[in-house]
C-alpha cells in the first residue's frame, strides 16, 4: 500500500497554527508515548477543519523502529556557539503542529490533545502563530519566495516510495526572535541590502552583498526545502517560527522530528550529512560570513 505524506504540511492558506513540544512524563517508554500521539485524530467541524501534523526525536523513533531510521539523523541535541551567538538546543520528544481556519477550533484541537496525552507527555514549550499580511514575515518582506508549488513541493519535500520512510519527510523548527525596533529604525535599502532583495516585489538584488540572507541559504547550494514560516508572539514580543520540510542530502536539521505517517503509522525521513561540522549548516556551506538577518534576530529555540 503507498504511504500517505500528512496532508497538513502542505494546507496552505490556514489562518491559525498552534505548536505544542511534548516531553515523555518519567516513568513513560516510547512506544507508549507514539501510541498516544497515533490514536490522535483531526476533527470533522462543519466550521472548517483541522490539521494535525505528528513527529518524533529521531532517537526516540530510531529505538522503537531501527530499520526506519538512518543512523546519521539526530535531533538537535548541543547547542551551536558562534563568536557572537547561542542557538540554544531545545530538542523534545515530539511535536504537534496544529493549525486551522480559526483560533477556536485550534484552540480546542490543542486541549483536546494535551488531554488525551497527559499520562505519556507533558506539554514542554507552546506557542501560537499567524500569517502577517498574506505571505510576509516581521520584516515585512516576503517570506518564502523560492518555495516550491503544491505540485512541485512534494516531490521535494516527501520521500519517494523507493527509498526507506516512504511518504514522509523531517520537520526542521526553528524559532527567531525580532528585535523589532532596531530592524524598523533601519532604512529600506539598508533592509534590502540585509535581505539580498527588493521589499516591494522580492525580486533578488543582483550584487546582493555575500552576507545577506539570500546568499547564506542559496537552495541552489544547499538543498530544496518546503518553507511553512509564521510569526508568533504579540505586539511587544514577536518572532519567527521556522519550519521547513525536506529530503535533500546536503543538509542537516538544527531541531529534528520524524513526522509520522498519519494513514500508516509509519516514520517518514531520510539520511543526511553525517560530518560534526555539518550540524545546523548546510554541509555545502560550512564555512563563510554569518547572515546578516541573523543579526538582527535572536534564537529562541530549535
Amino acid at each position: 500500500m503507498a504511504s500517505t505524506p500528512q496532508a497538513g504540511i502542505f494546507a496552505l492558506g490556514t489562518a491559525s497554527h498552534a505548536y505544542l513540544e511534548l516531553d515523555m512524563q518519567e516513568g513513560t517508554e516510547g512506544p507508549a508515548l507514539v501510541a498516544g500521539v497515533a490514536s490522535l485524530r483531526e476533527p470533522r467541524t462543519t466550521m472548517g477543519g483541522v490539521n494535525l501534523v505528528a513527529g518524533f526525536r529521531p532517537e526516540l523513533w530510531r529505538a522503537i523502529v531501527p530499520h526506519e531510521s538512518p543512523a546519521t539523523l539526530e535531533g538537535f541535541n548541543r547547542p551551536i556557539v558562534g563568536a557572537d551567538f547561542t542557538m540554544p538546543a531545545t530538542q523534545h520528544d515530539a511535536v504537534l503542529w496544529i493549525s486551522g481556519s480559526a483560533y477556536d477550533v485550534v484552540f480546542d484541537v490543542a486541549r483536546q490533545a494535551i488531554a488525551a496525552l497527559r499520562d505519556v507527555a507533558r506539554i514542554a514549550e507552546e506557542t501560537s502563530s499567524w500569517p502577517y499580511h498574506h505571505d510576509r514575515d516581521l520584516t515585512g518582506f516576503i517570506d518564502g519566495t523560492e518555495n516550491p508549488t503544491l505540485i512541485e513541493a512534494p516531490d521535494l519535500a516527501v520521500i519517494p516510495e523507493s527509498g526507506p520512510g516512504a511518504g514522509g519527510s523531517i520537520l526542521l523548527l526553528q524559532k527567531w526572535a525580532h528585535d523589532a525596533a532596531s530592524w524598523e529604525a533601519q532604512p529600506t535599502a539598508r533592509q534590502e541590502s540585509v535581505i539580498g532583495r527588493n521589499k516591494l516585489d522580492s525580486a533578488e538584488i543582483e550584487d546582493k552583498p555575500a552576507d545577506s540572507h539570500v546568499a547564506r541559504t542559496d537552495q541552489d547550494l544547499f538543498g530544496k526545502i518546503f518553507r511553512r514560516n509564521m510569526p508568533y508572539g504579540t505586539v511587544t514580543a514577536a518572532g519567527c517560527d521556522a519550519r521547513k520540510h525536506g529530503r535533500g542530502k546536503r543538509w542537516r536539521p538544527r531541531h529534528a522530528d520524524v513526522l509520522r505517517d498519519a494513514v500508516d503509522w509509519c516514520v517518514l525521513l531520510h539520511p543526511f550529512d553525517p560530518r560534526p561540522n555539518a550540524i545546523g549548516r548546510p554541509a555545502s556551506m560550512s564555512s563563510g560570513p554569518r547572515s546578516r538577518l541573523t543579526r538582527r534576530r535572536n534564537s529562541a529555540g530549535g
